[in-house]
């Protein structure tokens, strides 16, 4: 019987994301270097697990397979204070990038992610060629152009300079900052006591924190780079259908499928597997069938 007619145990890729989520009985992750060493292992992590996506977070290492807890003094939350603490270090790219999620990235993969974006040529100008395309709203403008212009803000300078102040704007500004960190236009920088809650984001862009970063990514192909991502992904995962990989990332169907079908041709994914209690079918990681010794 060929690989892609197989039908395994649903307990084979329960036990491959036990692992691969370092879920019990895996020692929980204890502090930040090995939070780093986690998020390098695996190219990319959700912060936080989010509801309707299964895939790796932060918490979820360290507090178990629990829904996030409310209560501030939850011993889970340590993980607020390490992804705050390393704001600025440099040690992984942190932002809301995939679903509008915050995500961490290890500084490997990161140029894969910005080979995707809209930033072509100068940091100085894609912004406006995108806002004269319609594909850049006026807020989200007038938030580039404040960091462009002043350097690194908080929240709470930051809409100041972009004359985003009002109530009526709290959508517009949201929404700006949002559409920014998932074209890895700005991300956060620091923790700045400001604002009621004396807790704000420190924003910058993308070129000034990271100046090597376009750099790495122009030598990236498009194709290539979704190669990559998709290949950590279900390697992450084990086992993914094409509308999973489709709605993390945000891609066409079409583009979807020809760049899984290209990691089939590699052989990092094998196709049409399914699983006992699971309908559909799956691409399935080679690692799945076959572990790495």
């Amino acid at each position: 019987m060929p690989l892609s007619a197989l039908q395994l145990p649903k307990e084979i890729l329960d036990a491959y994301q036990a692992r691969t989520f370092h879920l019990l009985p895996a020692p929980r992750i204890q502090n930040i270097n090995q939070a780093l060493n986690w998020v390098n292992q695996r190219g990319f992590v959700y912060f936080w697990p989010i509801k309707g996506i299964t895939f790796p977070s932060l918490w979820v290492t360290v507090a178990g397979d629990r829904p996030v807890a409310d209560g501030h003094d939850d011993p889970g939350h340590i993980t607020w204070g390490w992804k705050d603490g390393a704001l600025g270090k440099r040690i992984w790219y942190y932002s809301k990038l995939l679903r509008r999620k915050a995500t961490l990235i290890s500084l490997e993969i990161a140029p894969y992610f910005y080979a995707l974006t809209e930033n072509y040529g100068s940091p100085e100008d894609d912004h406006l060629i995108m806002y004269e395309q319609g594909r850049l709203t006026l807020a989200a403008k007038l938030v580039y152009e404040a960091l462009l212009k002043e350097g690194s803000l908080n929240t709470i300078d930051l809409r100041k300079a972009a004359r985003l102040t009002s109530k009526q704007s709290n959508s517009e500004f949201n929404r700006a900052m949002e559409i920014l960190q998932m074209d890895m236009k700005i991300l956060p920088v620091g923790i700045a006591e400001a604002g009621a809650w004396n807790y704000a984001f420190i924003y910058d862009l993308v070129p000034h924190h990271f100046p090597d970063l376009p750099e790495k990514a122009r030598l990236l192909g498009e194709a290539e780079a979704r190669m990559k991502l998709a290949g950590l992904y279900i390697r992450s995962v084990g086992a993914a259908q094409v509308r999973d990989v489709q709605k993390l990332f945000s891609w066409s169907p079409e583009i979807t499928q020809r760049t899984l079908n290209h990691l089939v041709d590699i052989k990092q994914i094998i196709p049409e597997i399914s699983f006992t209690g699971l309908p559909g079918e799956y691409f399935v990681s080679a690692e799945l069938i076959q572990p790495p010794e």
